[in-house]
């Protein structure tokens, strides 16, 4: 079993428990409230600006012009694709795009954020790497779930975010994997492990994201 698969036995609960989170079927339900979405859009707009940051990092860790091109795909594709599912939740919500940017991150997307960049800044390649995988992973599998319970189609509130994410061909983090996998092969254990708690981590932190913006979550002071 490759390192990669290992991981994901290990977080099954977690995927699980991101799927049944209430924000997340919420979505497949087609019932959310302004407020949530618009808190959603807010967050995950910040938190995708520090996860470019990560991916320059990483990058700057590479060799080779190979693994340079996987982080900069991906710096790409969040700058030029994810885009489109922010525009989805902003339809719905009667709210133009460009109206919730630059807003502060609230606890839950401040921590994730940071610890995903100090990862990238600290970490070996292999860490970094492990870190930023939960996020798309996840949201391949939830929106994988959300098609197949839910089948919706074009009339349904969130079909753009829902296709957008479970309706991929080749799958955004699989070269990710295969990287992931090549660079655990001659990894420490010690390395291993810390790969593992990162990846682990990010999970849990998925699901707190998810949770942040169904709370509508605020610093209390």
């Amino acid at each position: 079993m490759t390192f990669s698969n290992q991981l994901r036995e290990e977080a099954e609960e977690l995927f699980q428990a991101c799927y049944h989170h209430p924000f997340i079927k919420g979505i497949g339900k087609g019932d959310l409230k302004k407020e949530q979405l618009i808190h959603y859009v807010k967050q995950d707009y910040e938190y995708l600006n520090a996860m470019i940051r990560a991916r320059a990092l990483s990058m700057a860790k590479c060799d080779n012009r190979e693994d340079m091109e996987l982080f900069n795909s991906g710096i790409g594709f969040i700058l030029n694709s994810e885009i489109h599912p922010h525009h989805c939740f902003c339809r719905v919500a009667g709210v133009d795009y460009e109206e919730l940017q630059g807003y502060p991150l609230a606890p839950t997307a401040h921590h994730y954020a940071n610890y995903m960049e100090k990862v990238a800044h600290e970490g070996t390649l292999a860490e970094a790497i492990a870190v930023a995988l939960p996020c798309p992973w996840i949201y391949l599998y939830v929106g994988k779930r959300l098609i197949e319970e839910y089948n919706p189609d074009e009339s349904h509130p969130f079909y753009e975010w829902i296709t957008f994410y479970g309706s991929q061909e080749e799958p955004r983090m699989n070269r990710s994997l295969e990287k992931l996998d090549e660079l655990a092969e001659r990894a420490s254990e010690e390395e291993k492990q810390r790969m593992r708690e990162h990846f682990m981590a990010s999970c849990k932190l998925e699901y707190m994201f998810f949770d942040m913006a169904y709370k509508v979550e605020e610093w209390p002071v």
